[in-house]
């Protein structure tokens, strides 16, 4: 997600139909995939950052804001919060 941000546009051809908003219903599918391991609590917070990183990809769709920087911060902290409880027993 990092490196398609902030339009999330496939430049390869391979993935033509790739967009901002299949990427996120995937992102945010795969999240829900993990419920059950995560835990609701987790859950409902890494899906609240989820919705603030789009919303945040959204307002600077060039890359000149510092919005997309702000949301590409929020997934590196939703990954440390998931590796932070994989590593719980």
């Amino acid at each position: 997600m990092l490196l398609m941000s902030p339009k999330f546009i496939d430049n390869t051809g391979y993935f033509p139909e790739q967009n901002l908003d299949n990427s996120f219903y995937g992102f945010n599918e795969g999240l829900n995939r993990l419920r059950h391991r995560l835990g609701e609590e987790l859950y409902q917070r890494l899906m609240k950052m989820s919705d603030e990183a789009r919303v945040c990809f959204e307002a600077d769709p060039e890359d000149k804001t510092g919005e997309t920087r702000k949301g590409k911060s929020l997934i590196l902290d939703m990954e440390e919060l998931i590796r932070a409880r994989a590593s719980k027993p």
